[in-house]
């Protein structure tokens, strides 16, 4: 049986907006429920989500019992760096998705969650199960999940003033010409290939600022730091591309044929800093790369000094002159 609930309209108004505040959902939530017949005015079936209300009618919502998709096998587990009754710190793996989506067929991040049984914000709705900020497949690294949704939306604050530290670890090709390089361009969606984001007028603002850390021992290569000052889609892969340089393992924006492979995209989520939002202190976590970005290093670089750069004091020091 289908759960149905009645609403009175007291006033004229289109009806996906009444309905949207008497359940609680988006607009296009309302929408996808009047497209699988869910919704009728006076016991009439309704066709479109903009119907004019009249005062005193009555809405009826049908809603549909969820489908019960089969539990996907999470056959992977991940590195909890931090946790307490309000967050979650973790390092990704490399090679697993964050959210569920129709292309995804193996387990996400979200599926490793529930499979833990974590209680998890819900303010982003229930298929983004408290993720704050989202790696790219390929990144590892340090992420951070709330477990409820007041410190959600405190994170997500941090998130947009800033005071949330980001810094990112990447191997690249070839070497940046300066110590320190910023980029600012907006991002957005590439006109000439779908998977690609892409430097565009139109876009959405990004800031990133590069610090060169390591030369390979052949000085082909490069390791660097990359702090984040906003956080959009492929946004370093972008503001590299900016600069005609890629990172190792990147099969979307590296096509050079001559360059490294690399089972991976060599970009690790390193350090992360942020204001608890219980406690109010600020908290810093490091995340240690992957046995293949490891061995990818003391092949190519030497590690002394690799070990030496990459002190966390060091790479936070490197930025102190850009916020």
């Amino acid at each position: 049986m289908n759960e149905t609930k009645s609403y009175v309209c007291n006033e004229p108004q289109r009806l996906d907006i009444f309905l949207a505040s008497e359940i609680g959902q988006s607009r296009s939530q309302i929408a996808q429920l009047i497209k699988q017949e869910c919704v009728y005015v006076d016991d009439k079936l309704v066709a479109r989500a903009g119907v004019k209300l009249k005062a005193e009618q009555t809405i009826r919502v049908e809603f549909p019992h969820a489908k019960k998709e089969p539990a996907l096998q999470v056959d992977f587990d991940v590195e909890i760096l931090y946790e307490d009754d309000d967050v979650l710190v973790i390092n990704k793996p490399s090679g697993v998705t964050v959210h569920p989506a129709p292309s995804v067929k193996e387990a996400t991040l979200v599926d490793w969650l529930k499979h833990k049984g974590i209680r998890l914000s819900t303010i982003s709705g229930e298929e983004r199960h408290g993720i704050v900020h989202r790696l790219d497949k390929g990144t590892s690294g340090t992420m951070i999940i709330a477990k409820n949704n007041e410190s959600h939306e405190f994170l997500s604050n941090q998130l947009q003033d800033k005071t949330m530290g980001r810094y990112y670890l990447a191997v690249i090709n070839p070497i940046l010409k300066d110590d320190i390089t910023e980029v600012e361009c907006s991002i957005g969606r590439s006109s000439n290939n779908r998977l690609k984001m892409a430097c565009v007028a139109n876009g959405k603002y990004a800031k990133t600022v590069f610090k060169a850390l390591a030369l390979s021992n052949d000085e082909k290569n490069q390791l660097i730091a990359c702090k984040l000052f906003t956080g959009r889609t492929h946004q370093i892969r972008v503001h590299l591309e900016s600069l005609s340089r890629h990172i190792i393992g990147d099969h979307i924006y590296a096509t050079s044929p001559k360059q490294d492979k690399s089972e991976r995209i060599l970009l690790h989520a390193y350090l992360m800093y942020f204001i608890h939002p219980k406690t109010q202190e600020k908290i810093s976590f490091m995340a240690d790369m992957d046995d293949v970005m490891k061995d990818y290093l003391s092949k190519k670089f030497n590690m002394e000094y690799i070990n030496e750069v990459m002190d966390a004091n060091n790479i936070i020091g490197s930025f102190t002159s850009h916020s």
